[in-house]
């Protein structure tokens, strides 16, 4: 599937289960946008569907949680990518070619 079908998809259904939960339907292309990933968006709608939350700010606070869980672990693979070229280096050395 199309990346933007998919993400438009997810975000759909995201603002659906938030009108369903009384909240305005716009507040899901919010949400949506600023989670940015499918993934991310069926995460939000799983906790809104399991949790029914009721306040607006309890809303919002799980939104900043996952997004900042996102954040968290592309800093860690980043962390991770830098630290193995980092042990080839002190491992291989710079292995200058003679030309």
């Amino acid at each position: 599937m199309d990346h933007r079908r998919e993400w438009s998809k997810a975000r759909d259904g995201l603002s659906d289960t938030l009108e369903a939960l009384g909240f305005p339907y716009e507040l899901g292309d919010v949400i949506a946008r600023y989670l940015g990933s499918p993934k991310a968006i069926l995460r939000m709608r799983a906790y809104l569907e399991n949790e029914k939350p009721k306040k607006t700010e309890t809303v919002v606070d799980e939104m900043l949680a996952i997004r900042a869980e996102i954040d968290a672990w592309r800093e860690r693979k980043s962390a991770q990518e830098a630290n193995a070229q980092y042990n080839a280096l002190l491992w291989y050395g710079l292995e200058l070619e003679d030309e």
